[in-house]
């Protein structure tokens, strides 16, 4: 088998893409007729199909999941900056008020 038939194995896909992993289960009426053996290997496409389904759904959720996280992150980063701010803005004023009542007595 060359490098261009090559179809690839569950553990080891040709691509990670899940739309070019597997041929389209329903064959055209433009592809070679069915013989015996083709019974079988669309019986393994299937099966081999129905499992990326599966990586290609945990793979999604993973995504999601880690978008989540990535945005929960930035969320806390900008609430803890904007206490932050708070609290310099509170520490000025004391300081400029500190400053104009030395400079009054």
């Amino acid at each position: 088998m060359n490098a261009r038939t090559a179809v690839g194995t569950i553990d080891n896909p040709l691509t990670h893409d899940p739309q070019k992993q597997a041929a389209p289960m329903n064959p055209s009426a433009t592809d070679t007729p069915v013989r015996r053996n083709d019974a079988e290997a669309s019986r393994q496409n299937r099966t081999r199909q129905m499992q990326l389904m599966h990586e290609a759904l945990a793979r999604a959720q993973y995504r999601s999941r880690l978008y989540e996280a990535e945005s929960e992150r930035r969320a806390l980063r900008l609430a803890r900056a904007r206490r932050l701010q708070r609290r310099a803005e509170r520490a000025s004023l004391r300081a400029r008020r500190a400053i104009a009542l030395a400079v009054m007595q």
